[in-house]
């Protein structure tokens, strides 16, 4: 019996010192940057995105001054893009950005920050199943907006331009929707102010979206039964001009 004790305690040890020696060990190998940053690269280009960070970060940590750090950093953000671990890339893109303002590829930076807030606004589970997203609060989407925005308005050849300047078009949408859909909330409040400004808000911010039409309706309606004729008229004015064939324009 003592020697089963015994002899259960020596494994017990055994097992305790290779857990130790295993935990000790780093989990990413000792090799020179450019050995480790071909490795990461491999990952990348393969879609193992999770063993790219992990070889990045090591990289990023051992060597942030080193010949490869400019373009770990870069990677780090597509990486964890990819990963959908939105709060680290942009984490690692505001560094970026504080760090490298003048880098040659700062607009794909900001493309990349676009992207990002755009992954955070989308819920994979809405989509899925069809639920209105309208009503969603549109915070990531409207950073997504000016990021895009504002690599337009700053590197307008960029190559990344193009494919910004579409997405903004969604984007626009995604916000007047939002707009509209608490306009509509204030409007069964019977809160007409509240309604008729939010109705303002998204005209003259989202003035060709297809929401605008129906936010001048707001705007009408709210107006008329505020008894503001001036205002009332001034928006029918615009709905008239922009959608003739609205029944509420012709008056």
């Amino acid at each position: 019996m003592v020697k089963k004790s015994s002899l259960l305690l020596s494994l017990a040890l055994a097992v305790v010192m290779a857990t130790g020696c295993s935990s000790s060990k780093p989990k990413v190998p000792d090799e020179p940057p450019e050995t480790l940053y071909q490795k990461a690269r491999v990952k990348l280009d393969t879609g193992n995105y999770a063993g790219a960070v992990e070889l990045l970060e090591a990289l990023d940590s051992r060597y942030p001054f080193g010949a490869y750090s400019t373009q770990v950093q870069l990677d780090l953000i597509y990486a964890y893009y990819k990963q959908d671990d939105n709060a680290q890339a942009i984490a690692n893109i505001d560094r970026f950005i504080r760090l490298n303002p003048a880098h040659k590829n700062i607009d794909y930076v900001y493309y990349m920050r676009g992207l990002t807030n755009m992954a955070a606004d989308y819920n994979f589970f809405q989509d899925l199943l069809g639920i209105d997203r309208d009503d969603k609060d549109p915070g990531y989407a409207h950073q997504a907006f000016q990021d895009f925005k504002l690599l337009l308005q700053n590197y307008p050849n960029s190559q990344y331009a193009p494919d910004a300047r579409a997405r903004m078009i969604g984007l626009k949408n995604r916000l007047a929707k939002y707009d509209l859909s608490v306009a509509e909330y204030y409007v069964k409040r019977d809160a007409l102010v509240a309604a008729a400004n939010r109705a303002k808000q998204l005209v003259q911010d989202f003035p060709d979206t297809p929401q605008a039409e129906r936010a001048l309706e707001i705007m009408v309606e709210s107006y008329e039964a505020l008894k503001m004729p001036g205002l009332a008229q001034n928006a029918r004015a615009v709905l008239a001009k922009n959608y003739p064939d609205n029944s509420l324009a012709r008056g």
